[in-house]
């Protein structure tokens, strides 16, 4: 155990100082690009996994007549397990241990993909009629669909001051090479 925490933290020490000489500017200590163009890339990529896990536990808990409850928990244990997974992909993509790489998921997107979840479901709730919708009706895509651009728009703040304290996808940012 000893031997892979001591990998995974060389590692992520030769992949940071790798990407400090390719990137000038973002070396240790140098503050993270806190620009409003990072942010939106960051929510964007939280967007792609929260999407793909909203909109299938939305799909299969209507399609199995489950009750509003039972369909948002399982929308959002999806949209958290998508949005996790893709990060862990190109964490684990860039050579990071596993157990590295789900500690660099968790801190990166814990908070996007809460208030993500928080607003488009807080969306879907409050929009009259559209928890009843059926996967036929326009209401039920349309409001998906409004609830997500919602959600992106008022996440992206969040990711925009998170990145700028060294923080959510910044911490991810070192590994992309």
């Amino acid at each position: 155990m000893r031997h892979e925490t001591h990998q995974a933290h060389a590692h992520e020490q030769h992949a940071h100082e790798q990407h400090a000489h390719e990137h000038p500017g973002h070396g240790h200590g140098a503050a993270p690009d806190g620009s409003w163009a990072t942010a939106v890339r960051a929510t964007l990529h939280c967007l792609t996994g929260c999407a793909i896990g909203e909109v299938l536990g939305m799909v299969v808990g209507t399609a199995l007549g489950w009750g509003n409850t039972a369909t948002l928990v399982l929308a959002i244990v999806l949209a958290f397990f998508f949005g996790y997974a893709l990060t862990l992909r190109g964490v684990l993509k860039a050579g990071v241990g596993l157990r590295a790489a789900v500690r660099v998921a968790l801190a990166a997107d814990t908070l996007s993909i809460a208030v993500m979840e928080l607003v488009d479901n807080g969306v879907i709730v409050l929009w009259p009629g559209a928890m009843d919708a059926g996967l036929g009706d326009a209401l039920f895509w349309g409001a998906l669909a409004i609830a997500l651009a919602v959600a992106f728009v008022l996440t992206t703040p969040v990711n925009k001051w998170m990145i700028g304290r060294g923080r959510g996808h910044a911490v991810v940012h070192r590994y992309h090479h």
